[in-house]
């Protein structure tokens, strides 16, 4: 059993039986159809519409050349579609006028999909950018994915806003190649040791590094120790910096181990505190997006999250990373802002066709007498729209 495909079907049947359906369905596009042929069939009965089809305007009965002209049409861009489903899809629709409620359905599952998809590619773009050392490829699709969501909320009838949600999605953590978590604790350990032995090296990071940029929680703590000593201007060398350690326990519990701290402290001193820096904060990037991209996918995935609450979701499991990347543009000497990016694919939809989510069907004339295809539609006034956007 899947709703989706029925849902599908069912929507295409109703514009099949009444193609005065497809005026409340103009925020609907053939991409948010999952199946291909379904995509084709309904670009074929909207461009059939636009063309001024006898069957959209006429009076009485629909006549059969709606049915075989759609089919015709949409053969032409997809292959496998026959007369014979057609029919089927008209007798998969329990009630043309419920059509609006039906395209919901179809547009809910492309939000899904499409969320789900968007989520992919950042994760990859970001695990690729983490090897080539670079973040411009994972802030580009981290764009694109924010602006797919502001365009589908719009489409949803919502207003696309950060909303954290009550249960965190699950998501395994993703382990760095050895290669390259060999690469990153080196980088983490040689700008400890630049921090510790050069003075007043923290004054070239500490606006922009955070303990949370190290992939290494050891790392990220004597950092946090050496801003402590740096914020109460107390001097800073390996004694001071193990006294504070002390002091926050790590000592007591096993954080630290004299090997590790030994390993920090004992090494040179001689680097740029700036650039290692934003070697850290680089791949600290790089992982916040992959963090990022595997929470929003596991939102899309489920299935029982209404795509209201999806998108602000999602919006809110990007929020880490807009954080971080404000900071690359400061450590860069570049304005902390940004605008989202928007998938080519998608085109704005007409501000007053964007209530798919309070649609709603209202009621239509008696079927047809046997023998006819289906009824002609009534023009039928929409109900206002309900502040409910949930």
């Amino acid at each position: 059993m899947n709703p989706l495909l029925n849902a599908e079907q069912a929507l295409l049947g109703a514009v099949l039986l009444d193609p005065g359906q497809l005026s409340h369905l103009e925020w609907l596009a053939p991409d948010h159809f999952y199946r291909p042929v379904h995509q084709a069939l309904f670009a074929a009965l909207c461009k059939l519409r636009g063309d001024g089809h006898p069957a959209v305007e006429g009076e009485g009965p629909v006549p059969l050349a709606w049915v075989t002209d759609a089919v015709n049409e949409a053969g032409l861009h997809v292959r496998g579609l026959t007369a014979s489903y057609a029919h089927l899809l008209v007798s998969a629709c329990p009630r043309p006028a419920h059509a609006p409620v039906y395209g919901r359905m179809v547009l809910e599952g492309a939000i899904h999909r499409t969320v789900t998809q968007h989520a992919i590619c950042l994760h990859q773009e970001a695990r690729a950018g983490a090897l080539r050392g670079e973040v411009e490829g994972a802030l580009h699709y981290a764009d694109v994915l924010t602006g797919v969501l502001t365009d589908l909320a719009r489409r949803w009838g919502t207003e696309p806003r950060p909303v954290a949600p009550a249960t965190p999605p699950a998501t395994a953590p993703s382990a760095l190649p050895p290669a390259q978590a060999d690469r990153v604790a080196e980088d983490e350990e040689f700008i400890l040791t630049v921090l510790v032995e050069r003075p007043g090296a923290v004054d070239e990071v500490v606006d922009w590094l955070r303990p949370g940029d190290f992939a290494d929680p050891v790392h990220g703590q004597l950092y946090r120790c050496l801003g402590a000593l740096h914020h109460r201007c107390e001097p800073i060398d390996r004694i001071t910096l193990l006294w504070e350690a002390q002091r926050r326990g790590l000592l007591a519990d096993g954080t630290l181990s004299e090997d590790r701290f030994a390993a920090i402290c004992d090494g040179v001193g001689a680097g740029d505190a700036e650039w290692l820096g934003k070697q850290v904060m680089r791949s600290s990037l790089t992982r916040t997006a992959a963090a990022s991209a595997r929470a929003v996918r596991a939102l899309a995935e489920d299935e029982t999250l209404a795509p209201g609450r999806l998108i602000n979701h999602a919006l809110h499991a990007l929020g880490p990373l807009d954080e971080v990347r404000a900071r690359w543009q400061t450590a860069n000497g570049r304005p902390a802002s940004r605008a989202p990016a928007t998938a080519p694919s998608l085109s704005e939809p007409p501000p007053a066709r964007v209530h798919a989510a309070l649609t709603r069907s209202t009621p239509r004339p008696a079927p047809s007498p046997p023998g006819q295809l289906g009824p002609r539609p009534t023009p039928t006034a929409a109900r206002p729209p309900s502040r409910n956007h949930s």
